[in-house]
């Protein structure tokens, strides 16, 4: 944006002309008419938190239940093998790939609840971040408006 844009928009606004506020109003950043808050920056924590935690619960089941047939088919395969049956080493195959799937549905579970978890805390933060800034950038504008007012 070049430099005449920027005050002929600083006019309009201080003007209430083209979109402006009336009766001598402030430029509002990053705020929807209404006061309301901008959809890029909503966010619903309870919802990911939920999610988080049946990721997490997903996680803790798959790591317990999904292991659980393993000694089992493990002995299946050496007692089949030790007998000669093909089948023996068919299913150690099948059980190395069942347990490499059940550590990797874990992992995955694991990954959603820590990403969600580590997501609301930057969500807090950045919140936090924003609020403290602005209310910054509002104090100044106070005090260059209450400089003014004294000058009058």
């Amino acid at each position: 944006m070049v430099w005449d844009e920027w005050e002929r928009i600083k006019g309009e606004v201080a003007g209430g002309g083209a979109g402006g506020v009336s009766g001598g109003g402030r430029m509002r950043l990053n705020s929807v008419a209404g006061g309301g808050r901008g959809k890029d920056l909503e966010y619903d924590p309870k919802a990911l938190a939920a999610i988080g935690e049946q990721a997490f619960r997903l996680h803790q089941r798959v790591g317990k239940e999904g292991r659980g047939p393993i000694a089992a088919t493990v002995a299946a395969a050496r007692d089949l093998t030790g007998q000669e049956f093909a089948l023996g080493g068919a299913l150690q195959r099948v059980q190395e790939r069942w347990g490499q799937q059940v550590r990797s549905l874990a992992d995955a579970c694991g990954h959603i609840s820590n990403g969600l978890d580590a997501a609301l805390k930057i969500h807090r933060s950045d919140e936090h971040h924003v609020v403290r800034t602005i209310s910054g950038v509002a104090q100044l504008d106070a005090a260059f408006d209450e400089q003014t007012e004294r000058r009058r």
